[in-house]
Formats: structure tokens, C-alpha cells, sequence
């Protein structure tokens, strides 16, 4: 069970979260379907992946590329709502969201909306440099927003020295200090990873990680069923999605042999 004082979200020991990347939502350059459409594929995606094994669902607008930097707008809000709420009612497994690119009170509000247990959150303690440019730390404003919409039940797993962005502004604070900030400040989990999408993550990194903090520690970048048991040596759940995919790419459709796989190497584990 993952637990602080105010959140409860309950996932077996060495827990497997599969990812939703909803395709591109209106308004955003590659958009070609209807939010019904998005709906569709995206709640099927989520039935392969629980008949699969996955303990979670992890779902994130990977597809609205180039991303915003946290100022996304109320089309997005509405799409991602409107596709989670389906979600939620199409499984019982544990339902989280990431809405890029640092937009955290966005996915605070649809996972209130939709009915969520956590979202992913970016850039929570230390600013950094991201594709989208300079990024600060959203901690205090953060979770004070998930007080005043009354979302304190909604967990926060926040992403440490992330991917996809540059550290040397923060270059002489540790990992494991930047994860014992993020502790210090509220997270309710900390999330690693490698340098991008499908990169493995350092088991230095795992371990760095887990002498830092009594919270549970997620990888956030590169497991498949050959280093599962390498990357959940230091780490209580697995974030997946390029591996559950195609051909081992995130553009690419779920199949159900690749989630199996994953998921067998995982389970193997507990």
C-alpha cells in the first residue's frame, strides 16, 4: 500500500502501472480525431492493459507535441476529463494522470473530476530546464490548489531530476536531495528516471533514491520484462509504456503479449 496521512492508494508489492498515451487532444497541432474517437481507443487500450496484468493505469496527452509549458488550455482540461472519467468507469484498477507538460493543477482538476487516485507530477521541488524551457518548482502552489478544490485524497508522485530536461542549474543538489526535498514537501511518491521516453533508469539512480526517503520510489523510464528485476531491486512499482508497446515504441498500438511479458517479469518479483 502507498500511504501518507491524507492519501491511501492500495498496489501489491512490486506494482506494474501500464500508460494510456491518449492520442493528440483538440486544439493541438496533430489532432485528426474526435474526443468520442480518443475516448474509444483509449479506454480499449486500458482493457489490454488490465487483461494483461498491469495493477495501474497511467494516463498522459503524450501526443500533443510541441507541448505547452504548464499553461495548457480549457480544451485540454475537458478532452483529458472527459477520456479519464471513461476510463475510471471502465476499470477498477487504480487511475492516475499526467497532463504535459507540467500542467499539474490541470491533471489535479481532471483527476477531481474523473475520479482519479494520483497524478504525475513534474517539475515539483528545483527548476530546470525542459523542452519547453525554464520550469520552476510548483510544490507550495500545487498542493496548496489540491486543498482549496478539496483533492487532498488525490496522491502527488513527483517526478526527481526528470527526463527529457537539463539539470545543470541543480547540478551540485544530489538526487537524493532533490528526492528528500520532494519528501520534505509534500510528495506522496518520488519518480525516477532515465534521460528519456524508453531509456533505462540508472540503478544507481534506484538506489540513491531509496537510502533518501521512507517514500515509495517508482520508475519512471525504460523497464521491460528483461530488466524488470534489475530495475525493482530499489523500487516499489514500475511505470511501463513503451515496452508494452509494438515494436517497443510509445507511438505505437498496445499488445497484449508484450503486457504479459511485463507483467509475468514483474509478478515473478513478489
Amino acid at each position: 500500500m502507498f500511504f501518507n496521512l491524507m492519501v491511501s492508494i492500495t498496489l501489491p508489492p512490486k506494482a506494474l502501472i501500464g500508460m494510456v498515451h491518449v492520442g493528440a487532444l483538440p486544439g493541438t497541432p496533430r489532432a485528426s480525431q474526435t474526443v468520442d474517437e480518443l475516448v474509444r481507443a483509449a479506454v480499449q487500450e486500458v482493457w489490454t492493459l488490465a487483461e494483461g496484468g498491469c495493477d495501474a493505469i497511467l494516463v498522459e496527452n503524450m501526443h500533443d507535441i510541441p507541448y505547452l509549458n504548464r499553461a495548457v488550455g480549457p480544451e485540454i482540461v475537458a478532452s483529458m476529463t472527459a477520456v479519464c472519467r471513461a476510463i475510471n468507469e471502465a476499470t477498477d484498477l487504480p487511475c492516475g494522470v499526467q497532463v504535459l507538460a507540467g500542467a499539474n493543477q490541470a491533471a489535479l482538476a481532471v483527476a477531481l473530476a474523473a475520479g482519479l487516485d494520483f497524478i504525475r507530477a513534474e517539475g515539483f521541488v528545483f527548476g530546470h530546464v525542459a523542452d519547453e524551457g525554464w520550469m520552476d518548482a510548483c510544490a507550495g502552489p500545487l498542493l496548496r490548489y489540491r486543498k482549496q478544490i478539496g483533492a487532498e485524497h488525490i496522491a502527488v508522485w513527483a517526478d526527481v531530476k526528470k527526463k527529457h530536461a537539463a539539470h545543470a542549474m541543480t547540478a551540485d543538489v544530489s538526487l537524493a536531495e532533490t528526492v528528500k526535498a520532494a519528501e520534505f514537501f509534500g510528495a506522496d511518491a518520488v519518480i525516477v528516471t532515465g534521460e528519456a521516453t524508453g531509456r533505462e533508469t540508472s540503478t544507481a539512480d534506484l538506489s540513491s533514491a531509496r537510502g533518501a526517503t521512507k517514500l515509495p520510489v517508482v520508475v519512471g523510464s525504460g523497464v521491460t520484462a528483461e530488466n524488470a528485476a534489475a530495475m525493482l531491486q530499489d523500487a516499489d512499482a514500475v511505470i511501463v509504456g513503451s515496452a508494452l508497446k509494438k515494436d517497443g515504441h510509445w507511438t505505437s498500438p498496445v499488445e497484449l503479449d508484450r503486457v504479459k511479458a511485463v507483467a509475468a517479469a514483474v509478478r515473478a518479483l513478489r
